[in-house]
């Protein structure tokens, strides 16, 4: 019987909650807080990065590699802070994070990066790229540094309780 952690960027808290059952797996439950704010899933550092001995084709090395480069890059967003960036920081921090995915990205997203690492005004690059952008799917990596880069925003409280997932479904 799990337990599930969930972040509400709304209350930015994080919390607990215990399923009696593993078809609870995929729901997300309502904000203790405020039904109405938003939850997402979390995944907890236990399950990326233990193996407990079993085989995983190193899944779970590459999965605790990303998130330490996204931490990494979250740091690196902070540190500038309000200051309006050097579209070269920009450039590094998005060419860490694409090659630590793995993943290809889009020609466009590679035209922008190297725009940024030459220090094309990220406004300039919008205007040319933004079309060449619209319905591709940006990497979750880049979503995630995206959504947790949100300058002065403090790091979320742990709500202590432990609640009873099917009461908040």
């Amino acid at each position: 019987m799990p337990i599930y952690e969930f972040y509400s960027p709304d209350t930015n808290r994080i919390y607990s909650f215990f399923a009696r059952s593993i078809s609870q797996a995929n729901l997300v439950p309502r904000c203790p807080d405020d039904p109405k704010a938003r939850m997402e899933k979390l995944v907890s550092r236990f399950a990326v990065t233990s193996g407990m001995g079993e085989p995983d084709n190193g899944e779970a090395a590459e999965s605790a590699e990303m998130e330490q480069v996204i931490s990494e890059v979250q740091r690196e967003m902070r540190s500038i802070g309000d200051k309006t960036p050097d579209p070269r920081q920009l450039g590094k921090l998005m060419r860490k994070m694409s090659e630590a995915s793995g993943q290809a990205i889009p020609e466009a997203m590679e035209k922008m990066i190297e725009g940024l690492e030459r220090g094309v005004d990220p406004g300039k690059l919008e205007e040319e790229f933004g079309d060449a952008l619209e319905g591709v799917e940006i990497p979750p990596e880049f979503a995630e540094l995206k959504k947790n880069a949100v300058p002065h925003k403090p790091a979320p409280s742990r709500d202590t309780n432990l609640y009873e997932m099917r009461n908040y479904l």
